[in-house]
């Protein structure tokens, strides 16, 4: 009898130990499903298509899958779908694209002049345009080409086109988290701008042609300078106008701004060296700067450095500790 009832004993505790066991385990799974069933709702929410999208054109583009095969006709696209982890499905860009470096190895397909027949034999996907690239888009188009037009012309609206990218090659989260990103850099260096005194501001004179050509309201590089704090001197003017010396001189501007130094020998030193220009107070005090134009006047992930560069050639005092 004793022995029978330690039997039963044994035999119950073995069955709760099941019982408990199986719980557990179900759970586990039940965790291990909901987790992995989050995982698939994430990635379809980032890849989800048939997916539509209205492109700077004003033209819906309706891409049925994820795009393969990407050529892009304008460097800064290159540079988002590049920041976008999708480098290796780019089989085409311009002859005008040098970066990042793995550009340079890719299939050229014309440069200012796009290339139709060489873009169409590369079957694309997904080609990435501008909206100054109008004729050109049209006859692709024509061709039954997928054409996604981009056209920045402000910092805002290159985040939208950065987002635009992503929703159209299943991208979305990363291109919401580059745009994020953007946007924290720009605020700090706001932040840091909005410290300078009014007095301490400088004028600036922007010149993009040593025929005294210049950036003038309502342009992007006029929006970069104001947002660095700086005062652009052709302000009350707009576009891209040619002005006078005379003009120039008159607004005696305290910084000059290069965009033509790297493709100019010795741009700066030209300027330096103006003989009716010696009482201008950016030559007198030698404030006279080069500027990245890939990284001022592209309008993609690395505009924000662009910005922090000419925050810098004005006010270095208040950026070099940061």
């Amino acid at each position: 009898m004793k022995k029978l009832v330690q039997f039963l004993m044994l035999a119950m505790f073995m069955f709760v130990l099941a019982a408990c066991s199986d719980g557990e385990e179900s759970t586990e799974k039940k965790d291990t499903n909901e987790e992995t069933t989050e995982q698939t709702e994430s990635k379809e929410t980032e890849t989800s298509f048939p997916v539509t999208v209205t492109d700077d054109s004003g033209e819906e583009v309706v891409l049925e899958k994820a795009p393969e095969r990407i050529i892009s006709v304008i460097p800064s696209a290159t540079e988002i779908i590049f920041a976008l982890g999708l480098g290796d499905k780019v089989v085409g860009v311009t002859e005008n694209d040098n970066y990042p470096e793995e550009v340079l190895e890719i299939e050229k397909v014309g440069a200012f002049e796009l290339n139709i027949e060489k873009i169409v034999s590369l079957e694309p996907d997904l080609v990435v345009a501008d909206v100054l690239n109008g004729e050109a888009v049209e006859q692709l188009r024509n061709k039954g080409v997928k054409v996604l037009v981009v056209g920045a012309s402000s910092v805002e609206e290159t985040y939208e086109d950065i987002v635009l990218v992503g929703k159209a090659t299943g991208t979305t989260e990363k291109a919401e988290g580059l745009v994020q990103e953007m946007k924290v850099h720009q605020a700090e260096i706001e932040q840091i701008v909005s410290e300078i005194p009014e007095e301490e501001r400088k004028t600036v004179w922007i010149e993009i042609g040593e025929e005294l050509f210049t950036a003038a309201n309502d342009t992007f590089l006029n929006e970069l300078v104001t947002l660095a704090g700086g005062e652009n001197i052709m302000i009350d003017q707009e576009g891209w106008p040619q002005v006078s010396e005379e003009e120039v001189i008159e607004k005696n501007p305290d910084v000059i701004l290069l965009t033509y130094g790297s493709y100019v020998e010795n741009a700066i030193d030209k300027v330096l060296e103006r003989d009716s220009w010696q009482d201008i107070t950016a030559i007198k005090e030698k404030q006279v700067y080069s500027l990245d134009s890939d990284m001022t006047e592209r309008t993609g992930p690395r505009i924000i450095e662009g910005l922090e560069s000419i925050a810098a050639f004005l006010y270095p005092e208040y950026f070099e500790e940061n």
